[in-house]
């Protein structure tokens, strides 16, 4: 069976301040997550599950959905705050407005997870090489294979500067993932690159690997996840803000010995819709690589 592509798109976009999700950014408005559909289906993926929210669904579907389900197999879910959570939890986390973070939308999708996937966010562009290389090795492995894989990238190629991002910053070993450590706010200062982590300031050097939440995961790993995000809930159900993010999931995977991640490197340059200052930038980029034939002037035929 071939792989799936587990696209995450039902986040708020505060910080851009608008559905980015949707925004176009193509030469006929198609959105950044329609170049990041046409990479998986070039890249040997067999179907598309977005994961959006049911307040962006008619928009979605005007915008994306319809006519990318007219190309390939596609189909979406929702990830709702009350998602996957008993009468008790929704209660106690009624001051709820954030979404629960990149595991529980991965959790959201569960039930249609029925091959090995591919996790992406919807707003980030990775390039084609890592589609490759996910889509060669998930072909590869079962639905129980404890043999997980990322996509791993060069933090300079990742900055925006336009304001501060979110990177996992990764420590390898012999072409595996020995963990990684969440920086929820790496920025420009200059030429320095800086991350404030624990409440202290530090220089990056700008060559370390990080995550930009590109995994490769069979079915196998659901369980692990749902009893992460179980425990997660037990302590935080009635927090306003904090999150369960895949990156600090996965590196516990790893040290616990319960599954491998086997770490794939790109050197692509990332670029995405972070803030609304990027969106041109995006535009340009996109117009550049569709002058330089990587892809068709207009992605779907329909």
């Amino acid at each position: 069976m071939k792989p799936i592509l587990l696209v995450m798109a039902a986040g708020m976009g505060s910080r851009y301040g608008g559905i980015k999700q949707i925004d176009g950014v193509g030469l006929h408005e198609e959105a950044l997550l329609d170049f990041s559909t046409y990479d998986a289906l070039q890249s040997g993926f067999g179907k598309i599950v977005f994961i959006i929210r049911k307040d962006i669904e008619k928009d979605f579907r005007q915008r994306i959905f319809d006519r990318v389900a007219r190309n390939c197999d596609a189909t979406y879910v929702f990830q709702e705050l009350n998602t996957l959570l008993s009468d008790r939890q929704e209660a106690a986390s009624k001051g709820r407005k954030k979404p629960w973070g990149t595991i529980h939308a991965v959790l959201s999708a569960k039930h249609v997870l029925d091959a090995p996937f591919c996790v992406i966010n919807s707003d980030d562009y990775y390039g084609r090489e890592a589609y490759r290389i996910m889509g060669a090795h998930l072909s590869s492995i079962g639905n129980d294979s404890a043999e997980h894989a990322m996509v791993g990238y060069v933090l300079k190629n990742t900055t925006s500067l336009s304001g501060s991002v979110s990177r996992a910053i990764c420590s390898v070993k012999d072409g595996y993932l020995v963990s990684m450590r969440e920086n929820k706010k790496i920025y420009h200062q200059g030429e320095q690159i800086l991350s404030s982590i624990d409440g202290e300031e530090r220089v990056l050097g700008g060559d370390e690997w990080v995550s930009m939440n590109y995994f490769g995961f069979a079915p196998s790993v659901l369980p692990f996840f749902q009893d992460y995000f179980d425990r997660f809930l037990a302590e935080h159900v009635s927090s306003e803000k904090e999150e369960c993010y895949l990156p600090e999931g996965t590196s516990l995977m790893v040290r616990q010995g319960k599954g491998r991640m086997r770490f794939f490197t790109t050197t692509e340059r990332w670029f995405g819709m972070t803030y609304q200052e990027d969106r041109q930038i995006v535009k340009d980029e996109i117009a550049d690589r569709i002058a330089r034939g990587i892809y068709p002037e207009k992605l779907w035929p329909n």
